[in-house]
C-alpha cells in the first residue's frame, strides 16, 4: 500500500498523541530524532566533501528545534555549519538546544544581511524556518529571508514542509504583513525531509524525497493507516519513491 499524506490536523493530532501520557514521548525527545533525521537526510543528499558548508535557517518553533538538533549533528558529521536565527524561541528546550550548539562553536548570525552575506559563503542551505502550523501574513525578517532563499544558487533542503508552503495545497504565493499586495515567491528545494509522514501540500514534490522520524509506535502507524515503509538496517530515514530534480552546484 501506499504511504498516506497527512492533513495538518492529522499532523497536530499525531503529535498530541505522541506526547500524551500514553505516548510518553517528550518534546525535545522528538526534536532529537527528527534533527537526526534531517542530518542523515541532508548526508545521504548532499556529501561532506562536496557541500561541508551548510547554512541552517532556523524559525523560533518547533521547526527551529529541528534544525538546531541537525546543525549540532552535522558539525559531528564533519560538516560546517553556520545557524541564522533571527528570533529564538522562548522555551527552555530551545535555549537549551542553542546552546548545545554555542558549546561546538557553531557560528550563530541574527541579522539579515548577516545571514544574505553567508549565503554567499555557503553549500547548502537546511530551511527550518515554518512548520505545518505556519500561516500568512510574512513578518520581518522573514520576508527578506525568504527571497533570499528564493533567489539563491545553492541547493535547498527542507524540514517536512518547505518554508511558506500550505500543508494542505503546497506552494502559495505569499503576502507581507505591511503590505498585503506585495506577493512573495515561493521557493521549490532540491529536498525535502517529511517527518513522521508527508503533507498534503507536498503530494506533488518532484525533488528527493525522504521520510524521517523512526519512531512511530506500530499501533498508531496502524490506527492512522500511515503505511510507513520499512526503514533500511539502522537509518533514521528512508527515501520515498518520486522524480528526482537535478542537484544545483
Amino acid at each position: 500500500m501506499s504511504i498516506r499524506y497527512i492533513s495538518q490536523k492529522l499532523a497536530q493530532q499525531i503529535d498530541e498523541e505522541l506526547m500524551s501520557a500514553s505516548g510518553a514521548f517528550s518534546l525535545d525527545q522528538l526534536m532529537e530524532l527528527a534533527g537526526l533525521s534531517c542530518a542523515q537526510a541532508l548526508s545521504k543528499s548532499f556529501s561532506v566533501e562536496s557541500h561541508k558548508r551548510v547554512m541552517v535557517a532556523c524559525g523560533p518553533g518547533n521547526q527551529g528545534g529541528d534544525g538546531l538538533v541537525a546543525a549540532r549533528h552535522l558539525h559531528h558529521f564533519k560538516y560546517r555549519p553556520t545557524i541564522y536565527l533571527p528570533k529564538p524561541g522562548s522555551k527552555d528546550t530551545y535555549k537549551r538546544l542553542l546552546k548545545q550548539c554555542e558549546n561546538l562553536n557553531i557560528p550563530v548570525l541574527k541579522d539579515v544581511e548577516e545571514f544574505k552575506n553567508g549565503l554567499k559563503e555557503s553549500d547548502v542551505i537546511l530551511d527550518a524556518i515554518f512548520g505545518f502550523s505556519f500561516s500568512p501574513p510574512l513578518r520581518e525578517p522573514f520576508d527578506q529571508v525568504l527571497n533570499a532563499i528564493t533567489s539563491t544558487p545553492i541547493p535547498i533542503v527542507s524540514v517536512d514542509i518547505p518554508s511558506g508552503w500550505s500543508v494542505t495545497d503546497g506552494p502559495q504565493p505569499l503576502y507581507t504583513e505591511k503590505d498585503n499586495t506585495q506577493t512573495i515567491k515561493t521557493f521549490e528545494p532540491e529536498v525535502l525531509v517529511s517527518l513522521t509522514a508527508p503533507k498534503e501540500g507536498v503530494r506533488n514534490f518532484k525533488g528527493r524525497h525522504w521520510l524521517g522520524g523512526r519512531f512511530v509506535p506500530d499501533d498508531l502507524a496502524k490506527k492512522f493507516e500511515l503505511n510507513i515503509p520499512e526503514y533500511p538496517g539502522v537509518d533514521q530515514v528512508v527515501e520515498l519513491p518520486g522524480a528526482r530534480q537535478p542537484s544545483k552546484q
